[in-house]
């Protein structure tokens, strides 16, 4: 991670609570660090034990990242960064549109049968994933599943994790529209089919950034 990447990540990541004289036991890791283990891990699509030496020991990595994505915070923080996105291209920090398309993708023999399928129509054994855009083609949802799913039902799921604020959902003709149950064409969020184209405040981090931890202070 660049300095001017950190720049603009550090004021979004949670102020630890020892921080701010609340309690608990001070961080031995820098933020920053564990951020640029966890993108290294995601860019070379390996796994969490294969972490190189260089960055903190695997286990408080997973950690790291474990904690965030239950608190919702990792999607917290994906959503504020495609604001900033956004609002560069001159549009509103939320979008009121989103574009569905899916996926089949030929699975490893690792991947467990009861998670994988076979879709007839593409012929590909394995899983599917459904994945929601803005029109500018920043992520809004995403889902796996098995490959022999039917669209309709996999995509009520999706649309019902949407923000508020989308009202329009466009799809080609191979994703059919959802059951009105769901979010089909009496849902407040319409769904057509076309076959054309938590406010978080400051952060820290260990020497070098400005804030550092005890135990990592003269390291």
């Amino acid at each position: 991670m660049t300095d001017a990447e950190w720049a603009a990540v550090r004021p979004l990541l949670p102020v630890p609570a020892w921080f701010q004289g609340r309690g608990g036991r001070p961080e031995g890791h820098c933020h920053r660090q564990l951020l640029d283990a966890i993108r290294y891990l995601v860019v070379g699509g390996i796994s969490w034990r294969a972490t190189p030496a260089d960055f903190p020991a695997w286990a408080r990595v997973h950690a790291f990242f474990r904690r965030r994505r239950e608190h919702g915070l990792i999607a917290e923080f994906h959503g504020r960064l495609r604001g900033t996105l956004r609002e560069r291209e001159g549009r509103e920090s939320e979008p009121t549109a989103g574009i569905i398309d899916a996926q089949s993708v030929r699975a490893a023999a690792t991947v467990p049968a009861a998670s994988r399928g076979y879709d007839g129509g593409k012929k590909v054994p394995g899983r599917k994933r459904y994945i929601v855009t803005d029109i500018l083609g920043l992520l809004l949802a995403v889902t796996v599943t098995a490959t022999n799913i039917g669209g309709r039902d996999a995509a009520a799921g999706l649309l019902q994790r949407l923000h508020r604020d989308i009202t329009l959902v466009r799809a080609d003709g191979g994703t059919p529209a959802p059951s009105p149950a769901g979010a089909g064409t009496d849902s407040p969020r319409p769904y057509r089919s076309s076959s054309t184209p938590t406010t978080r405040q400051g952060s820290w981090c260990c020497r070098g950034s400005g804030w550092q931890s005890s135990r990592s202070r003269g390291s």
